[in-house]
């Protein structure tokens, strides 16, 4: 299979200056866009429901999320991502107990797989770019997206795209600082875009994948989205 880049991410809640600060430290706003994401799963959430996350977005193609190794702790997310539709298909295969469909696209499996579109929403980006160094540090780079959903709900996401798990470390180390930096708090967490709907639109999935996940991490920041998910 295709190996996938691993995305290294943590995601607040942006306040009134958070832009400002952004272009104080250095940040460069690479571009604004608006797009739609199609979220795909089975009628019981078969793929979220083991922190796997089938996307469509408009203009850019498919991609599938995969849970990375939760070798370093804290208020991170660490996925891989895969791109590569015959590396999707093989993987939704597996996850879901399916047999090997051979050279399909994504679309063409969708049915036989059992899955359907759970979510759609269109969102306005705000890209920026940020390289963070010191004379004894290698320079990573560091993305922050600034995002409202046309469901009015904001998140920023500030992420590091990896190629092994070595990097991870200091991916987590870079993004705790730039979080502090744009004044994030040390133990503030935002749930991700798509809870949020789920939660507002689908409350009987957003309940399903809190039991699901009850008895450990919840998968793309559900956990504290608000006092009632302890």
């Amino acid at each position: 299979m295709a190996q996938g880049l691993i995305e290294v991410e943590r995601k607040f809640i942006p306040g009134p200056g958070t832009e400002e600060r952004l272009l104080e430290l250095g940040g460069t706003l690479e571009h604004q866009v608006t797009f739609r994401d199609s979220y795909y799963d089975t009628p019981e959430l078969s793929l979220m429901r083991t922190d796997h996350w089938l996307r469509q977005r408009e203009s850019s193609g498919w991609e599938l999320k995969c849970p990375g190794a939760a070798g370093v702790s804290g208020l991170h997310t660490e996925y891989l991502e895969l791109t590569a539709e015959p590396a999707i298909v093989a993987k939704l295969c597996e996850v879901l107990g399916a047999e090997v469909l051979g050279a399909r696209g994504v679309a063409a499996v969708l049915s036989p797989l059992g899955l359907q579109e759970v979510a759609s929403f269109v969102t306005k980006r705000s890209a920026w770019k940020l390289v963070l160094s010191r004379a004894d540090e290698e320079e990573l780079l560091l993305r922050v997206d600034m995002d409202t959903a046309d469901f009015g709900y904001a998140v920023g996401e500030v992420e590091v795209m990896v190629h092994q798990e070595a990097e991870v470390p200091a991916a987590v180390e870079k993004i705790n600082k730039l979080s502090s930096m744009l004044g994030v708090l040390a133990q503030e967490v935002a749930p991700a875009k798509l809870i949020v709907y789920l939660q507002r639109f689908r409350p009987q999935d957003y309940q399903r994948l809190l039991d699901v996940h009850s008895s450990r991490e919840k998968p793309q920041g559900t956990k504290d989205a608000d006092s009632s998910l302890d």
